[in-house]
């Protein structure tokens, strides 16, 4: 996309109300809605608008985010799970009510999202009870138009899909944008580049995964995990949004005369063998016989230990610094949270999901499992790096990195950095490239 502010036009020093670091869908809806509320407003952006993950997403809108009301009724209770339905299915409508007010032509389309299984369908009754309970238009079917039967599906009605790159565009537009302006650190209001002190009144971390290790600790509250998604042409048109739950389940979304598959879902740092697209194009052409690839990538979620993103202040020592991370696999809807949530709490304007989505919240019950878990997985990384000596290991904390022979890249499944062969850096949390 294009530039907004060429580097070599930047003062040594400068002063705004807010900065926001990192221009992706999150970065870039916060400082839109902040600047309607009259903020000064800067993004800061290590790479180019849009580089990151939001590019490689399969842009759907939903509140339906794999089995996940069952489980949080069971792990939070009812009162929290209905909020996290309303926050979603608000954010569903504010899309609408934006691209129409503003005029924004980015294929929105009102459509069903399903939930699939091919193998028991309890699971999938459940959830489509615990969905309907909290208000969300659900139902359970086995009818689907797959390309192949399925055990049981929940339908959420009234969900929907867009080009995020056209919709990046528009409200990007008046928006005050340095691109290739990397942040190293960040102490108390002020934001360091490589040749920059700027400093804030507050400052909004939206960079996939947060940059500063202390406080917040964010690298023992979550982890990255990647998937793989194929562009595929000569298909058999499909109307709906589908999410298989299977483990080896497979995700379909139209976009225009394309179909997007898909799935292959490994937690980072985790494929050494390989062979992730292979399994997609193979399950390509046993669907769709008469298919043909025209591009291929992979994207990355952060993986929260209690599957509830991060939203408001980045911890209690620093009222004025602000995080957006930990989307999972939904960044498209849960980006309008954060943007609404956030622009609401720096404009000190109450917001009935700002406890939900607070980074000090604390649920025990749905976080111990995968943190143990996680906390397991980085100090078998951290030893095995340990033990290299002089050999290249994560620039981020030092754990051993795997080599991934899919996307030809160094992976650290500590925390989800990658690299790529000559050792530059592909992914956060590191800020650094390897010495190799």
């Amino acid at each position: 996309m294009e530039k907004k502010h060429p580097q070599a036009t930047h003062p040594e020093t400068t002063h705004r109300e807010i900065i926001v670091i990192g221009a992706g869908l999150a970065g870039l809806l916060t400082a839109f809605y902040l600047q309607k509320q009259g903020k000064d407003v800067l993004i800061l952006e290590a790479d180019e608008i849009a580089s990151g993950q939001t590019g490689r997403t399969t842009a759907k809108i939903t509140s339906q985010h794999g089995l996940k009301y069952s489980k949080l009724i069971s792990q939070i209770g009812i009162q929290k799970a209905r909020l996290y339905a309303r926050a979603n299915e608000e954010a569903i409508r504010e899309y609408e009510r934006l691209i129409r007010t503003e005029g924004i032509a980015c294929q929105f389309k009102r459509v069903s999202a399903c939930l699939y299984t091919l193998q028991e369908e309890d699971a999938l009754l459940r959830e489509a009870e615990a969905a309907a309970s909290l208000g969300i238009d659900a139902y359970f079917t086995r009818e689907t138009e797959l390309p192949f039967q399925v055990a049981g599906a929940v339908y959420f009605r009234n969900q929907a899909q867009f080009s995020p790159i056209e919709f990046i565009r528009h409200i990007s537009a008046d928006l005050e944008i340095w691109e290739h302006t990397k942040v190293t650190h960040i102490r108390g209001n002020c934001v360091l580049t490589a040749d920059m002190e700027l400093t804030a009144d507050d400052i909004i971390v939206a960079t996939h995964y947060p940059i500063r290790n202390v406080p917040g600790f964010y690298f023992l509250r979550q982890h990255q995990e990647r998937s793989c998604v194929l562009q595929l042409s000569g298909c058999e048109r499909i109307e709906g949004m589908y999410y298989g739950m299977d483990a080896d389940g497979l995700s379909f979304r139209q976009a225009g005369e394309y179909l997007l598959l898909g799935g292959s879902s490994y937690r980072t740092g985790e494929n050494k063998c390989g062979g992730t697209y292979d399994r997609l194009a193979q399950a390509a052409k046993q669907f769709y016989p008469d298919c043909k690839e025209e591009s291929r990538w992979s994207a990355q979620d952060c993986m929260p230990h209690d599957e509830i993103p991060f939203i408001g202040q980045y911890s209690i020592f620093t009222p004025h610094l602000y995080v957006i991370t930990g989307f999972q696999k939904w960044g498209m809807t849960l980006s309008m949270i954060a943007a609404m949530l956030l622009r609401d709490e720096v404009c000190a304007i109450e917001n009935p999901y700002e406890k939900l989505f607070s980074p000090q919240r604390l649920h025990l019950r749905a976080a111990t499992g995968n943190f143990l878990k996680d906390v397991g997985m980085s100090v078998m990384g951290l030893g095995k790096g340990f033990f290299l000596g002089k050999k290249p290991k994560c620039a981020h904390m030092g754990c051993a990195l795997s080599w991934n022979p899919d996307e030809q890249s160094y992976d650290c499944a500590c925390h989800g950095s990658r690299y790529d062969a000559d050792g530059k850096l592909l992914d956060n949390p590191s800020k650094k490239d390897i010495v190799k």
